[in-house]
């Protein structure tokens, strides 16, 4: 298993980023949101995914860059749950939507959780379609 968050995997694209906001859907669970767009990414890469957390909510940058580094980090060690399940590419943005100031314990469960639904959401879709 590969627990990196290399370069290539980061989301910076403007245009990918306004297309995550204007046709992007979402899927919650509290205290995080994960907005996603499912579409060519322009390289072989099969997830690209940036964090982002609230200045209403953390008005001290320390506070947001922390909260960013710990979403960073449970992304890294829990990629595989996205990896693995999906077969095509998708653009994700991870947000912390709280102004509680969970652990680290808690945050990497609520990721798991999140990405646990999203990926059934996806399978489900693709059953659908079927």
């Amino acid at each position: 298993m590969n627990f990196t968050y290399p370069k290539n995997e980061k989301l910076k694209s403007k245009i990918t980023i306004g297309l995550l906001f204007s046709e992007g859907k979402s899927v919650s669970k509290y205290p995080l949101r994960l907005v996603y767009y499912s579409g060519a990414l322009g390289d072989d890469q099969k997830i690209k995914i940036g964090v982002s957390v609230s200045k209403k909510y953390f008005k001290k940058a320390v506070d947001r860059n922390y909260f960013k580094r710990v979403l960073r980090e449970t992304y890294r060690l829990n990629k595989h749950l996205l990896v693995d399940n999906l077969d095509k590419p998708y653009a994700l943005m991870l947000f912390y939507q709280s102004k509680d100031r969970l652990s680290y314990e808690e945050i990497n469960t609520k990721t798991i959780q999140l990405f646990e639904k999203f990926v059934a959401q996806q399978a489900q879709k693709k059953s659908k379609r079927s």
